[in-house]
């Protein structure tokens, strides 16, 4: 029971202080999980965010159930679920009952352009730490700039980009290993 208020706690501070939706969250989960919990690894928790990306949904929710259920089963993917999305769940409903009333009031207008801003920096930081711990050598390197081009320049769905990817990925790991045992 001590563990699930703690999955329930830590994520509710999680969501209650990050703004910016889930990947804002990100490098607050990899704080929190990996450095102060020590509840998963780095290297897992880029998994959680790799997968949480790929399931439907919002991706720090997706990441909470991961790890709750990766500690405490079902019933800590629940509990862990319930903490990330409490705090947003409330303050949406506060401001859903104010915000017409201060919206043209210009330094609250300020004030959610700095918010921009901030989170903006939090999602490159979370790219910063997701490129350092996933992209490790010249064919992680060649995968990037597949998708990247793929994004950027020519469009492709994300769902298309994830199969060519992940099967590139495949294939890639396969020619390294069949190398390494001298095939």
């Amino acid at each position: 029971m001590k563990e699930l208020w703690e999955l329930f706690a830590t994520f509710c501070k999680i969501g209650a202080f990050t703004f910016g939706g889930g990947y804002a969250m990100l490098p607050m989960i990899q704080k929190e999980i990996v450095d102060e919990k020590k509840w998963a690894t780095e290297e897992e928790v880029i998994d959680y965010f790799a997968i949480g990306q790929c399931t439907p949904g919002v991706i720090a929710v997706n990441t909470a159930t991961f790890i709750g259920y990766n500690r405490k089963g079902i019933l800590g993917g629940v509990v862990a679920t319930l903490g990330v999305i409490t705090p947003s769940v409330i303050i949406i409903i506060i401001i859903a009952a104010f915000i017409r009333n201060f919206m043209h009031i210009q330094w609250v207008q300020h004030a959610f352009a700095g918010i921009r801003v901030a989170v903006t920096v939090l999602i490159l930081n979370a790219i910063i730490k997701m490129w350092k711990t996933g992209v490790k050598n010249a064919a992680g390197m060649l995968l990037f700039g597949a998708a990247l081009a793929a994004a950027l320049v020519a469009d492709v769905p994300t769902i298309l980009i994830l199969v060519i990817v992940i099967l590139g990925g495949i294939g890639l790991q396969a020619l390294y290993l069949g190398r390494r045992q001298g095939r």
